[in-house]
């Protein structure tokens, strides 16, 4: 499995943590390149999150008041963190916003400087932003493997100009100019539409019923995996169940592209990761392609919102270290 499937770690947040002056230790207290950590671990690949024009301190106010640190997530900051994930011999998946701050099912905000263009217009700039960025990595030796076009997208993007509800056209259109412009940049590139909610039928077909009939375009179907949020169990069986309707009804490999727990229960996350691996594992003919742990290097203490669905703890205000959680991609046994 370890040679074949994606066993992945979304590190957005590094590139901001270290200009912190925050630093990364191993068990004997030597400092530790975060990157070689997670690959000590078993992981093969890492994603990266890039938005449209972020703020440039890297901070979002949420409108309920709540701060989220951003990470460096501009394309320019995002090649440097490409250059080192490719120095470390590891796979890299881009994940697009086509947005200036987090995209999710509550968020699908237009970029400031996309707001008065019509329909036509933001189509152009999905494609032509889709292609500046894999353009800036394919010329620096930095290509992705996997690109996600949008960042569970299951109320659709750029609201409510490709809302899946207002505008369920356009939606599509949108989403296959962002897979066209990945192809155009990186032919050989798996393109994923990411939604979150597996567990919630009725929350993941209208979208995928809607992409399909529309012609939408992709090679992988995306789910975010958080038990915790969703109150479900963390079974193997129970993830399968619902993994296994989407790929029999859209006939498409499956990804779990985000996965998280507690960070103060690691033996909990650990399983968690042992039961994500087995449920893709027996997927019929290797249709579950691998899974991602969203944000495993932080710790709550260091995160504005308290964030607590990292996988690493705090020596002390200045140094992180991993707990055992994502070793579970390294112990792991076909």
């Amino acid at each position: 499995m370890k040679d074949r499937m994606v066993l992945g770690a979304d590190l957005g947040w590094v590139s901001q943590l270290e200009s912190r002056g925050i630093r990364w230790v191993d068990e004997e207290g030597r400092q530790i390149d975060p990157l070689q950590a997670v690959k000590d671990m078993g992981t093969n690949t890492v994603r990266l999150r890039v938005f449209v024009n972020p703020p440039k301190e890297a901070f979002w106010q949420k409108k309920n008041g709540t701060v989220c640190m951003l990470g460096f997530a501009d394309a320019e900051s995002v090649l440097e963190m490409a250059k080192r994930v490719k120095a470390m011999d590891l796979q890299l998946m881009i994940d697009f916003h086509y947005s200036d701050h987090f995209a999710d099912p509550q968020y699908q905000d237009v970029p400031e400087a996309w707001q008065n263009e019509d329909g036509e217009g933001l189509k152009k700039k999905v494609y032509e932003h889709t292609k500046e960025v894999l353009h800036l990595l394919v010329e620096n030796g930095a290509a992705p493997e996997w690109v996600q076009v949008g960042n569970e997208i299951n109320p659709g993007i750029l609201l409510p100009h490709g809302g899946l509800k207002e505008n369920p056209g356009q939606l599509v259109e949108f989403l296959n100019m962002g897979y066209d412009a990945v192809k155009e940049c990186c032919p050989d590139c798996k393109v994923i539409t990411h939604i979150a909610g597996p567990y919630k039928p009725d929350w993941c077909e209208p979208f995928l019923d809607n992409f399909f009939e529309k012609g939408g375009k992709t090679d992988v179907l995306g789910f975010s995996h958080y038990p915790y949020w969703f109150k479900v169990e963390q079974s193997a069986e129970f993830l399968l169940g619902y993994l296994s309707r989407y790929e029999q009804k859209y006939h498409k490999p499956v990804m779990v592209c985000e996965v998280g727990g507690p960070e103060n229960e690691e033996e909990g996350t650990y399983q968690l990761l042992m039961n994500t691996m087995e449920a893709l594992e027996r997927l019929p003919d290797e249709k579950g392609l691998g899974v991602v742990y969203w944000e495993p290097e932080v710790a709550s203490g260091l995160l504005p919102d308290k964030y607590f669905m990292g996988a690493s703890r705090l020596v002390n205000e200045h140094t992180l270290q991993f707990t055992k959680a994502l070793s579970a991609y390294r112990d792991h046994e076909a």
